[in-house]
């Protein structure tokens, strides 16, 4: 069982705790700030733990032919892949409103901090949780400092290896044992058969210490709450208010009515984990009560008879007697009493009442 960490003030993750949800709204806002709280709003009413974002300092993360290159999708706010991601960036000041904005209708706030200038800034901002991209898990620079920050982080690993991740858990947990990892495939929308879900086992048993979530990319919401099924204590979806947006995002999120129904289903998975105890529950007693077999008599049997297997069988009897499961106990047994052929084999009918199985 993985360690627990309080990843937010009061709600910590790992263990037996309920799996932390985060709402992706990434870059989906469209550059819109009246846009970003409503899809806050949106998250907080589906149910979301945390509405997040993506901060960067676009000098920091890009050079300058990289923001210079032009930029032909038919995703584009600009002629430029500078001029289109300056669009989409809001100002601290905007980021500041936006966490305000969180807070005061009671959703955690968050950014991926998409270069070590926007991981100082979102440091200053007092997010309660560093998340490091995809793009960053084998940037073990920025990993270290970021680390030393002493936040709590949780880092995809999208377009990594194991031997990376095992190198992350090296960096990090000497610095900052607060942090987990997520299983993630770093392509917009996710094919099922890339999603490997099996990796989160893969985590558990590698990294047993810390806990492991999942970031999806896929449509629907089916394999995200499998992966909480798998043991997944953080999952993380893109989400959007409408998927036929322009923005190479929105194909892979999830519209209002499925991220709401992503977290209903994942709540309700969490219910039928249960126990690992298999016992005869209080719920089960009414059908035991009505379909539970009996030990039954398959013959008339007179009383001083010895039991032998041929005159037992097994049925639905009235009034209950000894379980099906205690038919080879039985045998041998003295009755004491005449029983009648299909009659149930009670403790009265016996000399010596079974000790190992009772009626």
């Amino acid at each position: 069982m993985s360690r627990e960490f309080e990843l937010c003030p009061g709600r910590r993750v790992g263990g037996e705790q309920p799996c932390f949800i985060i709402a992706e709204i990434g870059q989906n806002h469209q550059g819109d700030l009246a846009l970003a709280k409503r899809m806050i709003r949106m998250a907080k009413d589906c149910g979301a733990d945390c509405a997040k974002f993506q901060k960067s300092e676009l000098e920091y993360k890009f050079n300058k032919k990289a923001l210079e290159r032009p930029y032909t999708s038919k995703h584009s706010w600009g002629k430029t892949y500078g001029e289109h991601k300056r669009h989409l960036e809001f100002s601290h000041d905007q980021y500041r409103e936006l966490k305000k904005y969180a807070e005061d209708i009671g959703i955690f706030f968050t950014a991926s901090g998409m270069d070590e200038m926007a991981m100082e800034f979102l440091h200053e901002l007092d997010v309660p949780f560093f998340k490091v991209g995809s793009g960053d898990t084998n940037n073990f620079l920025y990993l270290e400092k970021t680390a030393k920050k002493g936040r709590p982080m949780v880092i995809s690993s999208g377009m990594q290896s194991m031997n990376t991740m095992h190198q992350v858990y090296q960096i990090v947990k000497p610095i900052n044992p607060n942090f987990c990892f997520l299983q993630c495939t770093s392509a917009y929308p996710l094919q099922p058969e890339d999603v490997n879900l099996r990796v989160i086992l893969a985590y558990q048993s590698a990294f047993p210490d810390i806990p492991i979530g999942y970031s999806g990319h896929e449509t629907g919401i089916a394999i995200s709450v499998a992966a909480v099924a798998m043991g997944a204590k953080v999952v993380e979806r893109h989400v959007t208010l409408n998927k036929t947006w322009k923005g190479s995002d929105h194909q892979a999120s999830l519209e209002p009515n499925e991220l709401a129904e992503l977290v209903k289903a994942i709540r309700t998975v969490e219910k039928a984990m249960g126990s690992p105890i298999k016992q005869l529950l209080p719920c089960e007693m009414a059908c035991s009560e009505k379909l539970g077999k009996s030990v039954v008599a398959k013959v008339s049997i007179p009383e001083g008879a010895v039991l032998t297997l041929d005159m037992l069988t097994v049925k639905v009897g009235e009034p209950k007697g000894f379980p099906p499961e205690a038919i080879f106990d039985l045998v041998g047994q003295k009755v004491k009493k005449n029983v009648e052929e299909d009659e149930t084999i009670t403790e009265q009918a016996v000399e010596d009442p079974l000790k190992k199985v009772k009626c």
